[in-house]
């Protein structure tokens, strides 16, 4: 008798079509994250009156933010595209509530960061005016930016989730929270590289728990999804997961263990950022390798199809 045929493609071509994006959008993924783990880091030296570590959060966040805008703006091709998603609100659209997260934030950590230039500013005059006037606005600002910094965040990985790319589909009770705490982390490596070691406190918690959070979930993103965690282990979305995991597992022990010294801690804040920037490129390219490849998009079908009928 002839044996039942295991159906794993169609002709060897891609059931869905992979997502058209180039490296700007693993970059963009990343530089947000940076913007708003560096926000949340900021309004935390802000309420714990730590200047050095609120000014590196501010300027963290708004440098990364200009960085994540260009990112953006260069995937889309033209930035009047930009401009008009702003047109249209539509909260079942990831990305529609992602630019209005973003242009918000924009504005509040824009603001929060334009109050740490206050002091350098003439104490008479208009200028006197509005050296007083920034202080008050930033600190409102900042928290504001805090408070938007979980949605910005997060969106990305519920855009990512959201399409029909095998690999991302699959991760999507799991991914915002290892993009949640590979923001933390890289906020967290802001302030080690940036504010004094006496101020630093705050980072050193916020590296660790950004770490677990975003290792654990990631452990289940890579074992935990069956034939769809294979693209998260295997070739070069595997090489950076796991050059990833080691330098976020890094960074945070070097947070711990830096307590007194500045070079210590540091290494241990580039080694956060180099493992949270890695874990985006990671997770792009595992999505990548799973639309193009049909059986990652077959095979799941199969089994669900089967577990019905029996």
């Amino acid at each position: 008798m002839v044996p039942p045929a295991t159906f794993r493609s169609y002709y060897g071509r891609p059931v869905v079509r992979a997502a058209p994006w180039e490296k700007d959008v693993p970059a963009y993924l990343f530089t947000g994250g940076l913007a708003a783990g560096s926000a949340l880091l900021a309004a935390g030296g802000q309420l714990t009156r730590r200047r050095g570590l609120r000014r590196a959060g501010r300027l963290g966040a708004a440098g990364a933010l200009g960085l994540s805008t260009y990112f953006l703006i260069n995937d889309l091709g033209r930035p009047e595209r930009f401009v008009n998603m702003l047109r249209v609100a539509k909260p079942t659209s990831a990305m529609s509530m992602g630019t209005w997260i973003l242009s918000g934030f924009g504005v509040a950590a824009g603001a929060a960061a334009a109050a740490e230039a206050a002091p350098m500013l003439p104490r008479r005059g208009l200028l006197g005016l509005v050296r007083k006037v920034l202080p008050p606005v930033g600190a409102a600002a900042g928290l504001g930016a805090a408070a938007l910094a979980p949605a910005l965040a997060t969106y990305t990985a519920v855009l990512l989730t959201d399409t029909a790319t095998p690999s991302w589909n699959a991760a999507y009770k799991e991914l915002p929270f290892v993009f949640a705490g590979s923001a933390m982390a890289s906020g967290a490596a802001v302030g080690l590289i940036a504010a004094p070691a006496d101020e630093a406190g705050p980072a050193r918690r916020m590296a660790v728990l950004g770490a677990g959070l975003e290792l654990y979930n990631a452990h289940r993103v890579e074992t935990g999804k069956g034939i769809l965690s294979e693209p998260y282990q295997n070739e070069q979305a595997g090489k950076w997961l796991r050059s990833a995991r080691t330098l976020t597992a890094a960074g945070a022990l070097g947070a711990l263990a830096g307590r007194r010294s500045r070079i210590i801690s540091a290494l241990s804040g580039f080694a956060l950022l180099a493992g949270s920037a890695l874990t985006r490129f990671g997770v792009f390219e595992a999505g990548i390798a799973s639309a193009k490849d049909p059986k990652y998009t077959v095979v799941p079908q199969r089994e669900r199809l089967d577990g019905k009928l029996r």
